[in-house]
């Protein structure tokens, strides 16, 4: 059965007012040659390199056609191009082309924390009330959004869109061309804080994700922080419907209760007089709050609660931001094992706290291995772009009850120096300024029955640690993995 066409060269002429040499129909849209698939249209934005320099590739890898701003030397003016004065620009026209095509209910996240993790949550729920299109990574930038919209299929009944910043007066433009039904922001924490005066400044600008919500859009926001008013100010400030969750009273969805246990979160909260129980196949009540988050959103477009509270349950966390998993050790014994906590793809002080929660939470074996003693052991990277606070905020995590509880606590990176200097000496491990010198010490680190936590921001590399431990062993099945997913389609594919 043959993908769907997703372009014509009509639809992106009329699109981007390019000018396209041969007719031609897409089934996908691709940014790069390494994971296009044939039928694609392939994108030569510029970045790190110039796309321009690939499209030959992409036309011998069966691509549908190229969308450029010249004709490359190395290919034949005949070839199957849509030529426009600049990609960037008409990749944008494109994303907002198919949103302003698609039947589908469009729901926007952001926040300091959680909206890769909502984004999937919302994945997972809308998905089964109906056909749901979502990027496969954090596509959430000026390129990523204005793809995940060109992917979209104009048939799909939901679609979810992940908004990110680095710097002010990012969100707004990306949630213009987004045009939510619904907006979420998850939190506000101290994250990019060298690029904002205060948290304040951050408030306002994830506020401004609101600013893009259609007519009669839904404002989905946390009550519980101590910028809950800016957010809620910001949404009053263009006319849109309020939906509060969180802790407070005064919350629309107001979580009364988590219990946090070895494997699952289960949570208690309410919809005005109307109880709700579910639970959250992985640790950490910063998951409770998400989930809160989405099931409020996925209600207002339309979605049955119970249904919601029943296939929360079937998510997991994305690789890296939280993901846990039990390395075997040995392959003749199951026991000889350790539990990795994988949260290495970001870190700020709000993430770090909630991810040594889950460490606090979790139960080390006894009686097994070497030391015969399970502990728990954090091996912690740099939090980045934290501006002038950085080493304070580093330092603050020594306040941290979470902390407490790990028995070994490893630092890498020379902002982390902050904590590490200050640790109590029973506890402290290993410090790296980079974590490819703490990869070869990781087989003198961890014993069967430990549970291990890594967590760092991206930048700091802490992945390679990850690997590390995997190399140890084999990853064993246990009793909370997920089945697969299914197929996504044609058009959620690809992350570059």
């Amino acid at each position: 059965m043959s993908a769907p066409v997703l372009w014509t060269s009509a639809m992106a002429v009329e699109a981007t007012w390019g000018l396209s040499l041969t007719r031609w129909s897409a089934t996908g849209v691709s940014i790069d040659t390494r994971t296009l698939q044939k039928g694609d249209l392939f994108v030569a934005l510029k970045d790190l390199r110039d796309g321009h320099e690939y499209v030959s590739q992409a036309l011998a890898k069966g691509a549908a056609a190229c969308l450029v701003s010249r004709v490359p030397e190395d290919v034949d003016e005949t070839a199957p191009l849509l030529v426009v004065d600049d990609v960037l620009t008409a990749l944008v026209a494109m994303g907002r082309y198919a949103r302003a095509h698609t039947r589908a209910k469009v729901i926007a996240v952001t926040g300091s924390v959680g909206k890769t993790s909502a984004k999937e949550m919302l994945r997972t729920v809308l998905s089964g009330q109906g056909t749901c299109h979502a990027a496969e990574a954090s596509y959430n930038n000026h390129w990523g959004v204005p793809l995940t919209l060109a992917r979209m299929p104009a048939d799909v009944d939901f679609a979810v869109i992940e908004i990110g910043m680095n710097h002010p007066g990012e969100i707004e433009p990306l949630a213009r061309m987004a045009a939510p039904d619904v907006a979420i922001i998850t939190t506000v924490a101290a994250a990019h804080l060298e690029a904002f005066e205060n948290i304040d400044g951050i408030a306002r600008e994830k506020a401004s994700i609101f600013k893009g919500l259609v007519s009669g859009g839904i404002a989905v926001l946390n009550t519980d922080l101590a910028t809950s008013q800016i957010l809620i100010d910001g949404a009053a400030a263009v006319g849109v419907r309020i939906v509060g969750f969180g802790r407070a009273e005064t919350a629309d969805w107001r979580l009364s209760d988590v219990a946090v246990g070895d494997a699952a979160t289960v949570v208690q909260a309410r919809h005005g007089a109307q109880p709700l129980l579910f639970k959250v196949a992985s640790q950490g009540s910063h998951f409770a709050m998400n989930a809160l988050a989405v099931i409020a959103a996925a209600e207002a477009v339309g979605c049955d609660p119970a249904l919601l509270a029943c296939d929360i349950a079937r998510w997991v966390p994305p690789p890296g931001r939280g993901t846990r998993e039990r390395i075997q050790l040995d392959s003749l014994d199951a026991a000889l094992s350790i539990e990795l906590i994988d949260d290495a793809f970001n870190a700020n002080p709000a993430s770090m706290a909630a991810a040594l929660e889950v460490l606090a939470a979790s139960q080390p074996t006894q009686g097994v291995g070497r030391i015969a003693k399970g502990r728990r052991i954090a091996v912690l990277g740099d939090m980045l772009e934290l501006g002038a606070d950085e080493a304070a905020l580093h330092r603050a995590i020594a306040d941290l009850p979470a902390l407490h509880s790990a028995d070994v606590i490893h630092c890498v990176g020379p902002r982390m120096r902050a904590l590490y200097d200050i640790l109590p000496e029973e506890k402290r491990g290993h410090w790296t300024p980079e974590a490819a010198a703490l990869v070869p010490k990781v087989h003198t680190l961890v014993d069967a029955g430990d549970i291990v936590l890594v967590k760092g921001s991206k930048g700091i590399k802490l992945s390679a640690v990850v690997d590390a431990i995997r190399k140890l062993g084999h990853r064993a099945a246990t009793p909370g993995d997920a089945p697969a997913r299914e197929g996504a389609t044609r058009t959620n594919k690809g992350a570059v």
